[in-house]
């Protein structure tokens, strides 16, 4: 069989869709750890770790960067990267989004954590600006409900309760009754770390660097962008006005 009729049959059974993303459509990636619980039982302290929050910042900061997102939120084991309207990387292809926004979480996590690790993808699509701030309030929501429910069940669990005693002791409870869980054991949840009970943002921020011209002989003034992370983000009503400003500074 000679090779061009050989990669013409081969071509004919590769399988792909063409789904891109619509014109005009606000654009947000969310990959999401595979696998992560054993990876966090194995490696990391619980209910809450630095270190693995550092390392799913470094994640969110690569792929802010990658996708020249315009916004990243972390929480727990998943990335969220808000992408403008007028975005064309990949030609806006969903199967190329997807596919390189897993590939570059799980890359820049491994590398960073010096151990295998795998992330999943997906895109959420919406029509205005306030969609994205109603994905990103969803999301910090999930953050506070994820956070409270994790120092109630670890606390739990440190008290020598199995996993099915401490699931099925919070199973009815109450948000009111999973703070005084805590509370009657000295943790006001509301004092722990902003970052554990609300997420972690990213976004660029422009700064004046001075450098020199050796020609003429001067310092000179140069305009540049670093991604700024922030570890203490409001909430509620403050948080959706932070992001419809990070969102819409630029767009048209």
């Amino acid at each position: 069989m000679r090779p061009r009729d050989l990669e013409a049959r081969m071509r004919e059974r590769e399988w792909f869709h063409s789904l891109t993303v619509p014109p005009g459509a606000w654009t947000v990636v969310r990959v999401d750890g595979r696998g992560f619980s054993r990876l966090t039982a194995e490696r990391f302290d619980k209910p809450f770790d630095a270190r693995f929050s550092d390392l799913m910042t470094t994640a969110a900061r690569t792929l802010l960067t990658e996708l020249a997102g315009r916004y990243a939120y972390t929480e727990s084991d998943e990335i969220s990267v808000v992408l403008d309207p007028d975005h064309d990387m990949f030609g806006r292809e969903v199967e190329k989004l997807v596919s390189l926004s897993a590939a570059i979480a799980s890359a820049a996590f491994t590398h960073a954590a010096g151990a295998p690790a795998a992330f999943d993808s997906r895109i959420w699509l919406g029509t205005h600006a306030d969609d994205v701030v109603d994905y990103m309030s969803w999301r910090q929501a999930d953050a506070a409900r994820c956070s409270l429910n994790g120092w109630c069940y670890w606390t739990l669990r440190g008290e020598g309760r199995t996993a099915r005693q401490a699931t099925r002791e919070l199973e009815r409870a109450s948000v009111p009754d999973k703070n005084e869980l805590l509370y009657a054991r000295g943790i006001n949840f509301n004092d722990l770390p902003a970052w554990q009970r609300r997420g972690i943002g990213l976004w660029w921020r422009t700064y004046e660097k001075t450098g020199h011209d050796p020609v003429r002989g001067v310092d000179v003034q140069a305009t540049r962008r670093r991604v700024h992370i922030e570890r203490d983000l409001p909430m509620k009503d403050r948080y959706r006005d932070l992001v419809r400003d990070l969102v819409t500074r630029r767009a048209a």
